[in-house]
């Protein structure tokens, strides 16, 4: 029989926090190979760069700590699956989609929209 364990992660470092425009948190998400979703969570819309993987970052996930790098977030009350972003720097007459995955139901995407909340309100 095999033995299944669960070891939810027990601390997230974040290292940068950008609030930014929408626009510039969509046209950040479209890349050479493709466009990359983004994540919205209690009213808080964002996407987040995770350190590099070394022996030191791997030792630590292994340890339920992670680290992003930077996280770039705007405010949007309501999930949308869907945004679309009109910019001439793409030469399309049709808009660019940009998918929203809603991750409300991720315990550690809620505690990090919680904390991000409270620190906000402080600045």
């Amino acid at each position: 029989m095999v033995k299944i364990s669960y070891a939810p992660i027990q601390e997230l470092v974040v290292h940068e926090v950008v609030e930014s425009p929408m626009d510039d948190l969509l046209r950040e998400r479209i890349m050479p190979a493709g466009v990359m979703p983004l994540y919205w969570c209690d009213g808080i819309l964002f996407s987040f760069t995770s350190v590099p993987m070394s022996r030191k970052t791997i030792d630590d996930y292994l340890e339920g700590k992670i680290h992003w790098m930077e996280v770039h977030f705007c405010k949007m009350k309501d999930y949308k699956p869907v945004l679309e972003l009109t910019d001439e720097h793409y030469r399309s007459s049709e808009p660019m989609k940009i998918r929203v995955i809603d991750t409300s139901k991720s315990s550690l995407h809620a505690e990090f929209v919680k904390w991000l909340k409270k620190a906000s309100t402080k600045q």
